[in-house]
């Protein structure tokens, strides 16, 4: 059994809202790029200012311990955005292995605001391939993955600057909208549970298997290349409200979950979706459940990106 969906047009919501659940963490000095493309799943050594990256920070084990949308304002400072509840952790562990570099980290999420920008409202002056930046006086603007064709952009600005133009957006449709991306933001529930790729995030440009090293890296680097990963993320839908952390179970294994809620929002049609990061195994047949075996049942949605097999 699977619950209805009612069809939404996504492309039909534009406008701005303040993304309060997100903070920044900050390095400057001449060796801000060097130090992150040492700890960090992606290449910053060779991060231009018309860029931005996904990337994860990882556990010696290569579990995520968060992840972050970065970018350069400048040429020597980097903004990382990320969720706000693990930045003054991530902040503490990121600043123990800083060493001899020169490099200073810092919170700034109270001096930058970030807004979160759809449709109508994303600068057509923004290039239009994801993890691109463009900058409009203090403001920069990173291109995200759309959502069911709703383009969906990041500004962070200094707090004092007025808000984007637009109309404003309700924040659970930016959260909806989030979701239907299928790129997850780690958070807290979810922390050190994942390696990236059972995110997808070496299909959406979070991870560079051609880099140095970094935390974790020989683990990230072995599942891909070992054939190991049997897990991945996958977007569904259900009649009752999901949360991060919760367990999803299939219908063949009343005991074992075969996956976890990463993140979900209401469906503006009704319901609710989520990116669960689950055993492959359970999408390919059966019927999956929310929080028990006998618990809500979850229709499987289609992924809006491809999966890479070839890295």
């Amino acid at each position: 059994m699977t619950s209805s969906i009612s069809v939404v047009d996504a492309s039909s919501f534009h406008g701005v809202t303040r993304l309060s659940h997100l903070g920044v963490i900050q390095v400057d000095g001449e060796d801000a790029a060097k130090f992150l493309h040492g700890q960090l799943t992606h290449d910053f050594a060779l991060l231009g200012l018309s860029e931005a990256r996904l990337a994860a920070f990882c556990s010696a084990k290569g579990r995520m311990q968060a992840s972050f949308v970065g970018f350069k304002r400048s040429h020597d400072q980097i903004l990382l955005v990320c969720s706000r509840v693990l930045l003054p952790a991530t902040l503490k562990r990121l600043s123990m292995f800083v060493l001899r570099a020169k490099a200073k980290l810092s919170d700034a999420s109270d001096a930058l605001a970030i807004w979160g920008l759809a449709g109508s409202a994303v600068p057509t002056d923004l290039p239009a391939a994801p993890w691109t930046q463009w900058r409009n006086a203090d403001a920069s603007v990173v291109r995200l993955y759309p959502a069911d064709g709703a383009a969906r952009a990041l500004w962070v600005a200094p707090v004092t600057d007025p808000a984007p133009a637009g109309e404003a957006l309700s924040e659970d449709l930016w959260n909806w909208l989030d979701v239907r991306s299928a790129v997850a933001t780690l958070s807290q529930p979810v922390f050190e549970s994942f390696v990236p790729q059972m995110l997808n995030y070496e299909s959406v440009g979070g991870v560079n298997f051609k880099k140095g090293c970094y935390p974790g890296q020989e683990v990230v680097a072995r599942s891909q290349f070992r054939g190991t990963l049997k897990r991945r993320a996958y977007l569904v839908h259900g009649p009752e409200p999901m949360t991060a952390g919760q367990e999803v179970f299939h219908s063949s294994d009343a005991e074992q979950p075969c996956g976890t809620v990463v993140q979900a929002a209401s469906h503006p049609g009704g319901g609710f979706d989520a990116i669960v990061s689950m055993q492959t195994s359970a999408a390919a047949e059966g019927s999956l459940h929310a929080g028990s075996a006998s618990g809500a049942a979850l229709t499987l949605l289609p992924l809006p990106y491809p999966l890479l097999d070839d890295i």
